[in-house]
């Protein structure tokens, strides 16, 4: 059974940084193509940024330069590193996992089988 968790959303002002942590299990982060994505209020779900089982990563253009992904193999956890953030990043973040090893993965929610329950992220101006 895949499971993934999410943790460190929160309350932050504008400008300010948070990381998110997102525990796997039943899946090996090392092998599988990870994930993040966001859905603010009233928006469709939003591609932010992927893990490749290589290791190369890519990111949605509204967060580039300002998020980073990564990942503890000896954790079996990926995060997300979150600065320099504005209100517009409000949302609830959500971490996805391929279903297969060693497969690829991009933007699209049709890349990843597993998704946790997602974590709060709420920015003031």
């Amino acid at each position: 059974q895949v499971q993934l968790v999410e943790s460190g959303g929160g309350l932050v002002q504008a400008g300010g940084s948070l990381r998110l942590s997102c525990a796997a299990s039943g899946r090996t982060v090392s092998n599988h193509g990870m994930g993040w994505f966001r859905r603010a209020p009233g928006k469709e779900r939003e591609f932010v940024a992927a893990l490749q089982w290589t290791g190369s990563t890519h990111y949605g253009n509204c967060v580039k330069g300002r998020f980073s992904i990564s990942r503890d193999s000896a954790k079996n956890t990926v995060f997300l590193q979150l600065n320099s953030l504005t209100p517009e990043d409000t949302a609830v973040y959500f971490c996805a996992a391929a279903k297969n090893t060693y497969s690829s993965v991009s933007g699209n929610i049709y890349d990843f089988a597993y998704w946790g329950q997602g974590t709060q992220v709420t920015v003031s101006s």
